[in-house]
């Protein structure tokens, strides 16, 4: 299955899921309230008619006339009767909350609802379509959606709600004759913290930021390359950004949005630029680079993104909430509905702006520059990648001072070029950007007009510039330096890390890693006893037995006023041979350290469930 197709089909699953968050409950609804009314309405004449042929002394004629009445006017229709004559009717079966009066209203309420299902997903839909329609609408198109849908599916959470509170009390009622308290307490209940964190999550404020790893380069560190910049914002008829960063990573863009830079806090318009693909890059293809990015200041991108990115963030911490709220997740389908359609509207402008900021560039310097910086950014980034996720898979801890990755990279790209996999992996390589989704590498090439050779990609990869915009950065050197030995710092602690979790262990050294992460975590419990949680398993010096993690299949904590149990469900079926063997460590005495000592527990066994996969390769 491609990606279209992938897309499509987790797009109309979205939709089905969303027509059953808004219809499902109205409708059960108001097929009950069909049903128990029509049942209702057969008893009431049935009884009626034997009344009226029980009086004495009327008339045969008026009997007949007043059976015949209350069949057209059964009581599932008199509450909405307003004629004079049917007041006394009226009066004495719809006084509030009767039963029949609550089958009135549920009828009403379950029919309007649905109603407003449909005209909301009418409304979802075209809220999306406008964002298809007109990008400069795009910002409007989804305020509006989001202030519509997130008030729209609180309030769903409490119509709803209120109908399955009383579907739990009328269906078992209606068909059984009797109810149960401790089942309309409880639904009741979980509507109220449902809507409770709809309500919440509405009026909850997340803050939004943006960070980069890099410095700050200052005119007086580079002034030509920033005479080079505003003279191409000139050129391009945009102001030129305020702040140039200088960093590691494989990527180059420009934001509006506040940037967080080391403990500063940037406004306006940033640029950031990589060093090592700024060493890679001849001037002409990084003007190239600098040309595309300034083009989306002058398209409005940056503005628009820097605008549209703090609302997305606010509404999908919503559908987290949503989704994780309990109850609540029966209406987030709606919320995922808008905003995959949304996504998919970005997307699209995203192409088209990409697309749009290659051919300025191309235009601006020459498509052979654009094309060439293309190719070198995306095999840099490619192999550096490949690189970086070679060394983080082996079994072996780097020293940090030692660890050389940019050296690894530098070293082996020539080799890396010429090989069959550079070529597979550049067919679909796309150039790393951290807020946009960038088209592939061809496409790309393609949109400015330069068919360039596949087998030509590793020699324009590996094509030494002449002179570069590095060598015009007089901090670049000592930049770099202090940003690779943050970066590689961090790298070989996050790598020493995932070894703790690899290593079963099986030596000295292994062992010393693994315990500098998991150590033993002892427990009180009652008396002098303990409980002693390591890498082997869990121990309890009550009985000096050892439950090896190899012997877990399944925890689950237990409370009980006898005493506190975990109950530890083994590999191996139990004696009989119906089910799984079950043992439990009695933790007589543990009540303050629960919380912890199951955190520890869960942790530990997660370790070591990982390290099990890893050796079994997946």
């Amino acid at each position: 299955m491609n990606l279209q197709s992938a897309l499509r089909v987790g797009l109309a699953k979205v939709f089905v899921y969303a027509l059953l968050a808004l219809f499902l409950i109205p409708a059960v609804t108001y097929g009950f309230t069909l049903y128990a009314q029509h049942d209702q309405d057969a008893s009431f004449v049935a009884g009626i008619s034997q009344r009226i042929d029980a009086e004495k002394g009327m008339p045969p004629a008026e009997k007949q006339a007043r059976k015949d009445y209350y069949r057209s006017n059964p009581p599932s229709t008199i509450c909405d009767n307003t004629s004079p004559e049917a007041q006394d009717y009226r009066e004495a079966l719809c006084e509030r909350y009767s039963d029949v009066w609550q089958f009135h209203m549920a009828r009403l309420v379950s029919f309007w609802t649905l109603v407003a299902g449909g005209v909301l997903l009418l409304a979802v839909l075209g809220l999306g379509a406008l964002a298809f329609a007109d990008r400069t609408l795009q910002y409007t198109s989804f305020v509006t959606g989001w202030r519509l849908t997130t008030y729209a599916s609180a309030a769903a959470l409490l119509v709803q709600g209120a109908m399955a509170v009383w579907l739990s009390f009328w269906v078992t009622a209606f068909f059984f004759h009797k109810y149960s308290p401790k089942l309309v307490l409880l639904v009741g209940f979980v509507v109220l913290a449902g809507v409770l964190v709809a309500v919440r999550g509405i009026f909850k404020r997340v803050e939004s930021s943006n960070q980069a790893v890099g410095e700050l380069v200052s005119e007086d560190d580079a002034p030509l390359l920033w005479k080079r910049i505003r003279h191409m914002a000139q050129r391009l008829k945009t102001e030129p950004p305020q702040h140039i960063v200088a960093g590691i990573d494989a990527n180059f863009f420009v934001t509006e949005a506040p940037l967080t830079v080391g403990n500063q806090t940037l406004t306006g318009r940033t640029l950031f630029v990589s060093l090592p693909l700024l060493r890679i890059l001849d001037q002409a293809e990084a003007d190239a680079v600098f040309g595309h990015e300034l083009a989306h200041l002058r398209g409005g991108d940056t503005q628009s993104s820097a605008r549209l990115g703090p609302k997305l963030v606010q509404y999908d911490h919503y559908r987290h909430a949503m989704r994780t709220g309990g109850l609540t997740v029966m209406v987030s389908p709606l919320l995922d509905l808008y905003r995959m359609i949304f996504e998919i509207a970005l997307a699209r402008d995203s192409r088209e702006r990409e697309f749009k900021a290659d051919r300025l560039a191309a235009k601006l310097i020459s498509p052979a520059a654009i094309a060439q910086s293309l190719v070198k950014i995306a095999a840099y980034a490619q192999y550096r990648y490949k690189i970086e996720t070679e060394l983080f898979g082996r079994n072996e801890r780097h020293d940090d001072t030692t660890l050389g990755i940019a050296r690894f990279v530098a070293q082996g790209l020539a080799p890396y070029a010429a090989s069959d996999d550079f070529l597979d992996a550049m067919k679909t390589a796309n150039v790393p950007h951290p807020f946009d989704t960038h088209p592939a590498m061809p496409e790309r090439l393609r949109n400015v007009g330069m068919a360039l050779k596949e087998q030509d990609y590793g020699a324009i990869a590996v094509r030494a510039p002449a002179a570069t915009w590095v060598q015009e950065i007089l901090t670049a050197d000592a930049i770099e330096q202090r940003l690779w030995s943050d970066y590689e710092q961090q790298f070989a602690q996050d790598h020493e890390r995932s070894l703790a979790y690899r290593y079963e262990p099986a030596t000295d050294e292994e062992r010393a890693l693994v315990l500098r992460y998991f150590p033993p975590v002892v427990f009180a419990l009652k008396g002098d006893n303990t409980v002693e949680v390591s890498i082997e398993g869990i121990r309890t010096s009550a009985d000096e037995t050892t439950v090896f993690w190899d012997a877990v299949k399944a925890l689950e904590y237990k409370e009980s006023s006898f005493g506190n149990a975990l109950i530890v469900t083994h590999p191996e079926k139990n004696a009989l041979g119906l089910g799984a063997k079950t043992s439990k460590i009695k933790l007589s005495g543990l009540t303050k350290e629960k919380d912890q000592f199951n955190a520890v527990v869960g942790a530990y066994w997660q370790r070591h469930q990982i390290m099990r996969a890893q050796q079994r390769g997946g």
